[in-house]
């Protein structure tokens, strides 16, 4: 059974940070695409960051690169977003991703989600 599931949320104030992890089971993802997402209430779900299976590039949504860090252990199949300055906006479901070679999002398997609370 393959599974992708997320820890490290929580509720925090404003200018704190948080580690998010995502371990991923049930099949191997050294070869894809790792990535987490958040959806907001009311809002629909964004990207937040992804990096490709060497770890080499990582790209970020938009205002996000600079506060916002995701890395990835193949040997320990986990995929980590460190999230620093914490803003209330960032309050939101974050979901982690995995995209096999060739396949979108969509296609791909995901988490079930951790809340992050950013108070102020």
């Amino acid at each position: 059974q393959v599974q992708l599931v997320e820890s490290g949320g929580g509720l925090v104030q404003a200018g704190d940070s948080l580690r998010l992890s995502c371990a991923a089971s049930g099949r191997t993802f050294s070869r894809d695409t790792m990535g987490w997402f958040r959806q907001a209430p009311g809002k629909e779900r964004e990207f937040v960051a992804a990096i490709t299976s060497s770890g080499i590039s990582t790209w970020y949504g938009d205002s996000l690169k600079g506060r916002f860090t995701i890395s990835r252990d193949n040997a320990k199949n986990t995929v980590y977003l460190q999230m620093n300055s914490l803003k209330p906006e960032d309050t939101a479901v974050f979901y982690c991703a995995a995209r096999p070679p060739g396949s979108s999002w969509s296609e791909g398997y995901w988490g079930q989600g951790t809340q992050v609370t950013v108070s102020s």
